[in-house]
């Protein structure tokens, strides 16, 4: 059994400082009528499932306008259009239970409905199928959606268009798009830009099962709680790392590679190795660490010590020892009467004269002071 999840706040979307598409919601109220349009006999599109956060409504009705209307205040102001002759079978719901940067949404259509949100702009979708399809066109990608078999995740500054078919309802994740943009940065050690990712998410796959199940987890928790329950803000922020960290790590984007170099899965290039060894020769007598190289080579310590390795054949310390062994020997050669070799060493950076003297040994073949008396 994985394990449960933290309890959730599933309270009223009100709360502004909380959630901060919250506010629209609120004014909902003045668009539908929705106990009004329950009683008219408007439920949950389609017989293959049943609607999700049914607490947690916000949109319910046969009108395409009312619907792109409200729903656009949720998400973003969209164009929405029944298709396949879909205006009499037209039906919208829209369930939605929001957190602290997060939420999590039932969206549903009767018939099939051609939407248009263009760029999403503030927030990260992704869409996991319950029943029909969706065709997804995105300005690189077109998929197409549906259970257990793809799901998408639209990012927000690519223009999309979809086609929700077939009485499609889907479970969407919104996260806020600042939090995905901060993290990915601070995982791959550059500076906070916009973020793309591959729009395809396969279900089946370990990545798709794993989100499928948090999802599930978080719906299901949610539905228990209710509207009136509140998420502390150690869980809801468990929660929102759990999502960034699955899916930055998990689904291919535009700074998926370096953030497998600055964490050592993918390992430094040649040119950022060339760099740091260049900068070694020339501080060699310098104190250095290795967060200050990584900084150097723009990379993470574990990719550069694998980039040194496989590039060079030695660590980075042992680079550095041989470096100021070769000055030490250089400086030897030239010292002046009177010079001591201890005064040397520790210009050179040396702090442990034993050791010194022992790799000396082993790189010249003779000691540092037989070095020194040879050449005086």
């Amino acid at each position: 059994m994985p394990p449960q999840p933290p309890a959730l706040r599933s309270g009223s979307l009100r709360d502004e400082t909380a959630f901060p598409f919250a506010g629209e919601c609120s004014r909902l109220a003045n668009i539908l009528d929705l106990k009004q349009l329950r009683t008219a006999g408007v439920t949950a599109v389609g017989n293959e499932v049943s609607a999700r956060l049914k607490d947690f409504a916000r949109v319910a009705t046969a009108r395409v306008d009312d619907a792109a209307e409200a729903i656009g205040r949720i998400f973003c102001p969209h164009d929405l259009t029944p298709v396949d002759h879909s205006e009499r079978d037209f039906s919208a719901h829209h369930n939605c239970a929001g957190f602290d940067g997060f939420s999590i949404n039932y969206v549903a259509y009767g018939g099939s409905v051609a939407i248009n949100p263009g760029c999403l702009d503030r927030f990260f979708l992704l869409q996991i199928p319950l029943c029909g399809s969706a065709s997804v066109r995105t300005a690189a990608r077109e998929l197409t959606t549906g259970p257990r078999h793809i799901a998408s995740l639209l990012s927000p500054t690519i223009p999309t268009e979809m086609t929700w078919r077939d009485d499609c309802a889907q479970l969407i994740l919104l996260l806020d798009r600042k939090l995905v943009e901060h993290r990915a940065a601070a995982l791959g050690g550059v500076a906070v830009r916009p973020i793309e990712f591959d729009p395809a998410v396969e279900l089946s796959g370990p990545l798709g099962q794993a989100l499928s199940a948090r999802i599930e987890q978080l719906v299901t928790t949610a539905e228990q709680l209710g509207t009136r329950k509140t998420l502390s803000a150690v869980a809801s922020a468990d929660w929102r790392e759990s999502f960034l960290n699955v899916l930055l790590d998990g689904q291919r984007h535009s700074l998926s590679s370096a953030i497998d170099v600055f964490n050592g899965r993918t390992e430094a290039q040649p040119a950022a190795l060339k760099r740091v060894r260049a900068y070694l020769e020339t501080r060699a007598t310098e104190p250095l660490d290795l967060a200050e190289l990584a900084e150097i080579a723009g990379t993470g310590i574990r990719a550069l010590q694998l980039g040194f390795r496989r590039h060079f054949g030695t660590t980075v310390s042992e680079m550095l020892l041989d470096i100021r062994l070769a000055h030490l020997n250089a400086r030897l050669k030239t010292a002046r009467p009177g010079e001591r070799i201890v005064d040397i060493a520790f210009d050179l950076g040396f702090t442990h004269l034993s050791r010194m003297a022992s790799a000396y040994r082993a790189k010249f073949g003779e000691s540092p002071k037989a070095t020194l008396q040879r050449l005086s």
